[in-house]
């Protein structure tokens, strides 16, 4: 049987085809070392520069690691030494004031007279507005603006009222409600009723419990029917009969939702 070769072809030899993948293989590998070999390179340069530019700076990094250190000694011993002597002597000031304020909110005479006593001191000490002046910063001065806005607010002073009482703040369930109740109790007497109204919707809504959620929003319904809201003074009073039945509030509220209706 006769055998032919294509025209052109070639047979591929055997040794040259081993030497040459030999080649590409040692070349390939040379490649990757040398890629590696200018990685670590470029790290020493960069590893090199940062331990330069340490060098030339480092007075100026001690130093403000310095100033950090003391700032942290300087804050502890400041509220170690002086905040909280501070607080306590504020604690003790203000004791009398509200002397004076629980028994002008439990005098059915006089209580006036009680109320600017706890407002401007009396047998020696300071009242609120003295502690918010005089003790500004610590949690005293907080609390008195809280008494001297309801102060204020029983005064029928209710400007007077409202600066203070934004000024208070509180993560107390209760009273973090009743200072925000007692804005809108302020705008209500002012007749600001859309002040009035958002601020006892806040007061309801800031902290849920069963004392003063179902009263804030009993007084939010009742402001939102002045305003001719009675969609949403409906949503409020259903609020309380589905929520809060056994709140005070809830025994009068068919009544109110039958207003709003």
């Amino acid at each position: 049987m006769a055998t032919y070769n294509k025209r052109g072809y070639k047979a591929p030899k055997p040794e040259e085809e081993k030497e040459a993948g030999e080649f590409d293989q040692f070349s390939q590998v040379n490649a990757q070392h040398s890629t590696t070999a200018e990685v670590f390179n470029s790290l020493d340069k960069g590893a090199s520069k940062m331990e330069g530019w340490v060098a030339r700076n480092q007075k100026y990094i001690f130093g403000a690691v310095g100033a950090i250190a003391l700032l942290t000694v300087g804050y502890v011993l400041y509220d170690k030494f002086v905040v909280e002597p501070k607080n306590d002597e504020a604690a003790n000031e203000m004791f009398q004031a509200q002397t004076y304020f629980q028994e002008a909110t439990t005098s059915p005479v006089a209580s006036d007279s009680l109320y600017n006593l706890a407002l401007k001191g009396g047998e020696g000490k300071l009242g609120f507005i003295g502690i918010t002046e005089t003790y500004s910063g610590t949690e005293s001065a907080n609390l008195a603006n809280y008494y001297a806005g309801m102060a204020y607010l029983n005064l029928g002073k209710n400007k007077e009222a409202i600066a203070h009482l934004e000024k208070f703040s509180s993560k107390d369930m209760l009273l973090g409600s009743l200072a925000l109740g007692g804005i809108g109790d302020a705008f209500s007497e002012l007749n600001q009723k859309q002040d009035a109204f958002d601020f006892y919707k806040k007061a309801a809504e800031i902290n849920k419990n069963d004392f003063t959620t179902p009263r804030f929003l009993n007084k939010a319904g009742m402001v939102a029917l002045e305003l001719g809201k009675k969609d949403e003074a409906l949503k409020l009073f259903n609020d309380i009969k589905n929520n809060y039945q056994s709140s005070s509030e809830a025994t009068t509220v068919d009544m109110m939702i039958g207003m709003a209706q």
